[in-house]
């Protein structure tokens, strides 16, 4: 390959398979939502935990801990997956179809929104702080579950074109994270918490759609993709 051909397909062929291919348009666009939806955490537990729960700055700094909690309990759940039933049934059944790797992917699509409405509808002096840290691990578990889920099924079912398609979902990733600090003070500001929140929950309600869309309809829409492999 020429240096032109190597410089096509790393910054051109990713804009051009997401355009023209359903599965890595949801694997770019939604991934690169709820990462931004992650981000907003900076912004909004400013605005919850000394206000509403009287923290200082050094209280409010360990409430990010949850993140930590809701990471290690979602390592441990997937391990724990891939240990008892994705080894096993692999070793049985040898490799299904690249869908059957989606399955952790929707469970975690349904638990960024529970999550974040939990955080959403939590966030107030009635109820005592660790609950909508509770929502905060929640989607904290969602968001691993559905991340790993996903970056498995790139590379299965796009072999050829995995190295580029990698790097471009990371620029959608960062772009749209790096928007969201910009946005999410805003919108929480005119809006209040339990609306914005709100909001991004609801918006987050799609995911469900297309993992699990991806998960029942991914082998056709593979079968007619040019980049993917069947």
């Amino acid at each position: 390959m020429s240096a032109s051909d190597i410089l096509f397909s790393a910054r051109v062929k990713p804009i051009e398979i997401m355009l023209k291919d359903p599965c890595i348009f949801v694997v770019n666009l939604y991934p690169g939502y709820f990462y931004g939806v992650f981000y907003t955490f900076f912004e909004v537990f400013p605005v919850v935990f000394p206000p509403f729960y009287g923290f200082s700055l050094g209280q409010t700094g360990l409430t990010f801990l949850a993140w930590l909690i809701g990471v290690t309990i979602a390592a441990a759940a997937y391990l724990a997956y891939l240990y008892w039933y994705m080894v096993p049934d692999n070793l049985r059944n040898g490799f299904r179809e690249q869908e059957h790797r989606l399955i952790p992917a929707i469970i975690g699509s349904f638990l960024l929104p529970i999550g974040l409405f939990v955080f959403a509808w939590t966030s107030n002096t009635k109820i005592h702080w660790p609950v909508p840290l509770v929502g905060v691990g929640i989607f904290v578990i969602g968001h691993f579950l559905t991340m790993q889920s996903l970056f498995i099924y790139v590379p299965f079912s796009y072999p050829k074109y995995a190295a580029s398609l990698f790097p471009g979902n990371s620029v959608w990733r960062f772009s749209i994270a790096g928007g969201s600090l910009v946005f999410a003070r805003p919108l929480f500001t005119n809006l209040g918490v339990h609306k914005g929140v709100t909001l991004l929950a609801g918006l987050s309600v799609a995911g469900i759609f297309g993992t699990t869309a991806s998960y029942i309809f991914g082998k056709q829409l593979r079968a007619r993709s040019k980049f993917a492999q069947s």
